[in-house]
């Protein structure tokens, strides 16, 4: 039997149309625009703005331009994965929310949590169902509205995070294309470094936490930074010793969008030049679970069938991870 492989067929995103710049923040922190662009790297970022919206707000609107842009029928799709930290609910799963705005049907769906990890993790959940034979369309999704538990009083972290989501379809293939490998990585002391202290199990809502300011993001960034530059750097690296993948045969490296110095880090161990590297942490900032489908769509007309492309990410938990794969089609070709 011909082993299958799970392959992006087609793309879609969005982001709101606020945008929120690092003048507006200085007005709101003790900031600048060279305090943020010298450390992060961050010019603006888009925030939901509608009242009443959440994730699946950006969500839903990604995957309808995705069924639009490949000609999928909502009843189509076989399954439904959302990564994200910032779910409409504690329950229903926003998958599930998404899923209903899309008319979609005929899907069983679930979301997935890993931090900034969540849409690799979730894509490569996402190909062994196709892998499988039993999935034919799969729909994987990075949505986040980040805004909703930032600090806007914090100025280490509020310039950071920014709302938005991506959307892909996975599909099976004979074709020498598609997801090849995937290295997959969590250590849990990292929980104590970047976390939300409350909200969940252990420390429920109430009066005290939310007076000490306890259900936005917390971050030691100085230990984030470290294990960022190490791990993300380590598996990307391993990954291209196991495939024999050069840095004249690599067409990009699609990193997670955290922060720029952590970025030129991973390819400068990857022995490769900025050319090759996505690229939109100044205009969209770190959208979490968003910032690599978010890569992924803006650099599509230029993506050829076949290219090598390295996805690579860290995030809360610890988690992190690297996914290798050949592209499927000729973005220049593909309508946005």
């Amino acid at each position: 039997m011909t082993k299958l492989r799970a392959t992006i067929t087609g793309i879609g995103a969005y982001v709101p149309e606020y945008i929120l710049t690092n003048d507006e923040l200085s007005k709101m922190v003790d900031t600048s625009d060279e305090w943020i662009m010298t450390r992060i790297g961050i010019k603006e970022r888009h925030i939901i703005k509608e009242k009443g919206e959440g994730s699946s707000f950006v969500g839903s609107k990604a995957v309808m331009r995705l069924l639009e842009k490949t000609n999928t029928k909502p009843e189509e799709v076989d399954l439904v994965i959302c990564a994200t930290v910032t779910p409409d609910h504690q329950f229903p799963a926003t998958a599930n929310i998404i899923s209903d705005k899309c008319g979609i049907k005929n899907a069983f769906s679930f979301d997935l949590n890993a931090g900034c990890s969540g849409f690799l993790y979730a894509l490569a959940t996402g190909s062994k169902f196709v892998e499988s034979g039993t999935h034919k369309k799969v729909v994987v999704i990075g949505a986040e509205k980040m805004s909703s538990i930032v600090d806007y009083q914090d100025r280490a972290t509020c310039p950071i995070f920014g709302d938005g989501a991506g959307a892909v379809l996975l599909e099976p293939t004979t074709e020498d294309i598609g997801i090849v490998d995937s290295i997959m990585q969590s250590d849990g002391v990292g929980r104590v470094h970047l976390h939300q202290k409350a909200g969940g199990s252990v420390a429920p809502a109430s009066y005290e936490t939310i007076d000490a300011r306890q259900h936005y993001i917390y971050q030691e960034g100085q230990a984030v930074f470290k294990w960022a530059v190490s791990k993300m750097a380590d598996v990307s690296v391993e990954m291209m010793k196991r495939h024999g993948i050069t840095p004249e045969n690599l067409a990009w490296l699609v990193p997670h969008q955290a922060n720029m110095r952590i970025i030129e880090a991973t390819a400068n161990r990857m022995g490769i030049n900025k050319e090759q590297v996505m690229i939109n942490i100044e205009k969209f900032g770190n959208t979490t679970a968003a910032t690599l489908p978010l890569c992924i769509w803006e650099w599509e007309d230029q993506l050829k069938k076949g290219d090598n492309i390295i996805l690579a990410t860290f995030g809360a938990g610890f988690t992190w991870g690297s996914i290798y794969l050949k592209w499927g089609y000729d973005g220049k070709d593909i309508k946005k």
